[in-house]
């Protein structure tokens, strides 16, 4: 059987948290960077073990006010201090819970611009390592991330978005252009069951091109997000595919 992993961006103040943790199976909980406290991460926490959801830092850009979407907004010794800061603010948590952290996965600017800055990408990388060993890092599937987790011989996964239009190069449509977010339930199950079992997506322009993902990523911000990860989840055990946690 198929098996792929489902994961949302949680503990960042949306309404849905709780229902999405009831059908992911995996989540990156803001850790202070563009979003969360102490009190949200350990609510995000208790809700995530309630329903066997394995748990991820979302750490970002130290960019409250822009939401962690402002590309470049530090670098450096900087950057990996508070990067450092934030997995450890959630690690704690974690612990206090009795429960450990599987997986770190950048958030917004950071996410892309690490992407295809290989001196980001180590940054990030060298932040998740300090956590805990064997910890696996989240990101696009052939980026800059990826060659920097394997140098330092870190678990990888490689994601893919169900929610989110692709250019044919494989990058994101930015949020600043229309159309890129989707809002059709149809395209989202059918981008989502094309990833899972074929490896492939219609992207913008209509061209098929081909992403091999190990786990999917729907947006909590995005309108009805539980109502759509459900018709994701449905759609797929439909067609044979599993939703469970890879790690």
């Amino acid at each position: 059987m198929t098996v792929i992993d489902l994961n949302a961006d949680v503990g960042e103040g949306d309404a849905c948290d709780d229902e999405l943790l009831s059908i992911v199976s995996s989540c990156n909980i803001a850790c202070g960077g563009h979003a969360g406290d102490a009190a949200s991460m350990a609510e995000t926490i208790r809700s995530a073990m309630a329903n066997h959801v394995s748990i991820g830092a979302h750490p970002s850009y130290p960019d409250r006010d822009g939401f962690g979407r402002r590309s470049g907004y530090a670098c450096g010794d900087e950057l990996l201090a508070s990067l450092c800061t934030q997995i450890e603010a959630l690690r704690t948590v974690a612990h206090a819970h009795g429960t450990e952290l599987r997986h770190v996965k950048p958030h917004g600017a950071l996410y892309s611009d690490a992407a295809v800055n290989r001196v980001l990408a180590d940054l990030v990388v060298r932040a998740a390592a300090v956590s805990a060993d064997g910890i696996a890092l989240v990101g696009p599937p052939g980026s800059e991330l990826l060659a920097a987790a394997s140098d330092r011989d870190m678990p990888f996964l490689a994601e893919a978005f169900v929610d989110r239009a692709y250019r044919v190069d494989g990058t994101l449509v930015p949020r600043s252009e229309p159309g890129a977010v989707h809002s059709d339930l149809n395209v989202i199950v059918d981008q989502a069951l094309g990833l899972a079992l074929r490896g492939e997506l219609i992207c913008q322009s209509g061209a098929v091109i081909a992403i091999v993902a190990d786990t999917l990523c729907i947006h909590s911000d995005t309108a009805g997000a539980a109502d759509l990860a459900r018709a994701v989840v449905e759609v797929l055990h439909e067609n044979g595919v599993a939703v469970h946690a890879g790690r």
